[in-house]
């Protein structure tokens, strides 16, 4: 039995603001992780590369709204800073995070 990858932990350091925007951001991070893991079977972002966040903002989230795509960057803006880079640029077609 594997122990499955601890996001809030994972996160702890670098999340900042309200606790309802922490919950958001655990929340969205878990979406993410999930929907990689099921694709890729990449369990934790330290197994990630770019074109795993690359598919998941331009292809996963694809149909839904503008605001769910930005907040979803900016989930992925922690994870990376979490991560110790710190840039990333994710083209997704007509936005980009720099």
């Amino acid at each position: 039995m594997t122990k499955s990858f601890d996001m809030a932990l994972f996160l702890s350091g670098v999340l900042t603001g309200s606790k309802a925007t922490q919950q958001r951001h655990l929340r969205q991070a878990r979406a993410m992780q999930a929907a990689i893991q099921q694709r890729w079977q990449r369990d934790n972002p330290w197994s990630w590369q770019l074109k795993h966040v690359r598919w998941f903002l331009a292809y996963h989230l694809k149909d839904h709204s503008e605001v769910t795509r930005y907040y979803y960057r900016l989930t992925a803006l922690l994870i990376w800073r979490r991560m110790g880079n710190s840039q990333l640029c994710v083209d997704t077609g007509a936005d980009s995070i720099s």
